[in-house]
């Protein structure tokens, strides 16, 4: 793997900590981006004295969608591989409720995501080389009444990942879709996730970096996954409505 500059977008989650860690360790230098992104100082310190990388912090805002390409443009160096760990998922007792909540989780979770990879993916493909990984989820692959707000924006993330890997794929551009299940973080601490089916951010960062070195086009962070999301795509729908999972 080339030593290439590494964009990490929503850099304050702790999966956008693991993964730009992990990087840094292999020798790649760190571009952090987030919403009040002084916030970041403490992780481009850490990750510079723990890894010898030279870290910049941009400021960020995955809504402001008009600010995208401006955003690229003053990047410092045209990443090699760009990380988005952007997401959102609220309550979804809230979510159904408050339509300005849902919005803001549908936008946070599709939206966002897709307009910043828009603009790298047009300018990584100018160049002709680069890797795009997208940080989607399970719960995209069938709606549930449990989360399907938060699942149909990380559904249409998914598809929207496909399509590019698909268009992208004659330039020489990488496009990785992330599918981690549960992982243990403080946008999931009020939940009691088993232990079997939750990984740490760490070991979602791990399976980033290796599988963007394989070139691999989707993972599931735990195999298992795999297998529970078979068999729930395929229950009968009208099986399937009269279910709560």
């Amino acid at each position: 793997m080339s030593k290439g500059v590494v964009l990490v977008l929503g850099a304050r989650s702790d999966i956008a900590r693991a993964v730009a860690l992990r990087f840094a360790a292999k020798g790649h230098p760190i571009q952090l981006a987030a919403r009040q992104s002084e916030s970041l100082s403490k992780d481009k310190t850490d990750i510079e004295l723990r890894h010898k990388v030279p870290v910049t912090v941009h400021e960020f805002d995955a809504l402001d969608v008009a600010s995208h390409a401006a955003f690229v443009d003053a990047l410092p160096e045209l990443p090699r591989i760009a990380v988005s760990a952007i997401g959102f998922m609220g309550a979804q007792a809230e979510n159904e409720t408050d339509v300005e909540l849902a919005i803001r989780v549908m936008r946070s979770n599709y939206e966002g995501p897709a307009s910043i990879f828009s603009h790298l993916a047009t300018r990584f493909a100018g160049r002709g080389s680069g890797t795009l990984v997208g940080i989607s989820s399970v719960a995209g692959e069938r709606g549930r009444a449990t989360n399907y707000i938060y699942g149909s924006a990380k559904a249409g993330f998914t598809a929207f990942l496909s399509g590019l890997r698909n268009r992208l794929a004659e330039d020489d551009v990488h496009v990785l879709t992330v599918l981690p299940g549960f992982v243990a973080t403080r946008m999931t601490e009020d939940m009691d996730l088993p232990e079997r089916l939750t990984a740490k951010p760490e070991e979602v960062a791990d399976a980033i970096v290796k599988a963007v070195a394989a070139k691999r086009n989707v993972i599931h962070v735990r195999r298992i996954w795999w297998l529970i999301m078979l068999i729930i795509r395929n229950i009968p729908e009208r099986i399937f409505k009269r279910m709560k999972i």
